[in-house]
């Protein structure tokens, strides 16, 4: 079936699309996604809307995100996720590849030549605990440091989708060797993306955030910094949910070990 580059003329049929998969609608994640990513989608043979969607986000050369991957349910096993998966993965050129896989999807992809890096969890709840004493709230001053230290810690650039955390999010906030981020979603505060030179700056830089959050927050938390889940846990951030982290055309950039919290699973 014919795909095409969608527009945000298309953004309530994207969100009506994930609603049909037991998703939230996320307009304000998609309208995001719009302006820094490739949406592409399949219109519904039957005229009702979306069939299928992906979206690729492409930074510098040697990274590339796909998220968003979603067939309605009346459309599903017909090939339309493979078929967008390959024309996104075209797209991506010998850029290192990455998504968060559901295990119903983990098969698609691991037939397209991803493999599974790891293991992440969502985690919601009322964050407790008390402000760090560590942190402050970013100046447009700070900006600078803030891409410094991404392009560094990630191995890429960023940097387009970075100066729009302000206008998208609640709040930035950077400490001594880090920088944090919090935006809204439709049913919480999603915090990232957390970069820091070490988990103490992380947990400060995280509480801080959800502090300012109030209300449930979400952390898309990796499983093998063990120490930061463990922490979440204990001041009221649980009921995960897990999905994989995979990755396709080699291993993925930067120094993972400063990365604590994606920007969303989306954008990785």
């Amino acid at each position: 079936m014919p795909m095409r580059r969608l527009t945000l003329d298309d953004l309530d049929d994207c969100g009506r699309l994930a609603e049909d998969r037991g998703w939230l609608p996320e307009r304000h994640k998609w309208t995001l996604l719009f302006e820094v990513g490739e949406v592409y989608g399949i219109d519904a043979p039957d005229g009702d809307g979306l069939a299928s969607t992906t979206v690729l986000t492409r930074y510098g050369d040697g990274h590339a995100v796909v998220s968003m991957v979603l067939t309605a349910a009346r459309y599903a096993r017909k090939g339309m996720a493979r078929g967008l998966m390959e024309h996104v993965l075209a797209r991506a050129g010998d850029r290192v590849v990455s998504l968060h896989a559901t295990e119903y999807g983990r098969p698609l992809y691991e037939s397209l030549g991803f493999r599974t890096a790891g293991r992440v969890a969502k985690r919601t709840g009322v964050f407790r605990g008390e402000p760090s004493g560590r942190t402050r709230v970013a100046t447009e001053a700070d900006l600078g440091a803030i891409l410094a230290l991404d392009a560094e810690v990630f191995g890429t650039d960023r940097s387009a989708l970075l100066r729009r955390m302000d206008g998208f999010g609640e709040r930035v906030r950077v400490a001594e060797g880090g920088f944090g981020h919090c935006w809204r979603n439709d049913d919480n505060v999603v915090i990232g993306p957390v970069v820091a030179r070490d988990e103490e700056t992380a947990r400060a830089l995280i509480g801080d955030l959800a502090l300012d959050a109030g209300g449930e927050v979400r952390m898309d938390l990796d499983l093998a910094q063990d120490g930061l889940t463990r922490w979440a846990g204990e001041h009221g951030v649980g009921a995960p949910w897990e999905v994989s982290l995979m990755v396709r055309g080699g291993d993925l950039p930067g120094d993972r070990s400063r990365q604590f919290l994606p920007f969303m699973q989306a954008l990785g």
